[in-house]
């Protein structure tokens, strides 16, 4: 049975999410604040469920202490804080995806398992090193590791695989439900920025240690790497 951290200081929401995620077959903890989330997590749950807005730590930060730690399991941010410099952020830093309140439960069902799919499909699929490369980068599917020109690229875990995909496709054009079908390893159910915050993202971070393109946006199909 799939573990899940629900974090939210709203005691009505959290117990909402706790049945409807107890109905449909998860096992599920609840922490009240993200000081107490930070406490209880551990390398048992399969993904955390996480408010922005708490008292004394909030989602952000344990997003970033979560990260530090090296958990790696998947985080939905769910909230009513919804602006594109707090989706960057969240993203930036370390989230996989995000709802907004209110939701809808069938959204949080299809979220839920598509990323704890992607995260089992990944923790079951770790390759032998295996090296892919593409002019100035290297990326290392066994360390969950990229360089470009010698530096480390840092990447959260969403950002890696989009990468690797389109490495191991360099000729492929993926649109926005390919692409997130192959990370995602589940159906496209919803139409939103997601990727394109993630993609938007990746090429900051590859911007900051080399001036090559490596992502080219084909309009109105998608994307794939840049020759």
């Amino acid at each position: 049975m799939n573990k899940i951290l629900v974090v939210e200081d709203d005691k009505d929401i959290n117990n909402l999410l706790k049945i409807i995620l107890e109905s449909n077959g998860y096992e599920v903890c609840q922490a009240y604040s993200g000081k107490m989330g930070i406490e209880m997590l551990n390398d048992d749950f399969d993904l955390v469920l996480l408010d922005l807005m708490m008292p004394l730590v909030s989602g952000e930060e344990m997003v970033v202490k979560m990260r530090a730690k090296n958990f790696n399991m998947p985080v939905i941010i769910i909230t009513a804080k919804i602006d594109e410099k707090t989706k960057f952020y969240t993203f930036d830093i370390g989230a996989d995806d995000f709802i907004t309140k209110p939701f809808e439960k069938a959204d949080l069902l299809n979220r839920v398992k598509a990323n704890i799919r992607r995260y089992r499909h990944l923790n079951s699929n770790m390759s032998k090193n295996s090296i892919l490369e593409f002019k100035n980068l290297k990326l290392y599917e066994d360390e969950n590791r990229i360089l470009i020109k010698g530096e480390e690229l840092k990447v959260t875990p969403i950002e890696f695989e989009i990468l690797k995909t389109l490495l191991k496709n360099p000729n492929k054009i993926f649109s926005k439900e390919n692409l997130y079908r192959s990370v995602w390893n589940d159906e496209y159910f919803f139409e939103d920025d997601t990727i394109n915050v993630h993609i938007s993202n990746l090429r900051s971070k590859i911007k900051k240690l080399d001036t090559e393109e490596y992502i080219e946006t084909v309009w109105a199909v998608g994307y794939r790497l840049k020759k």
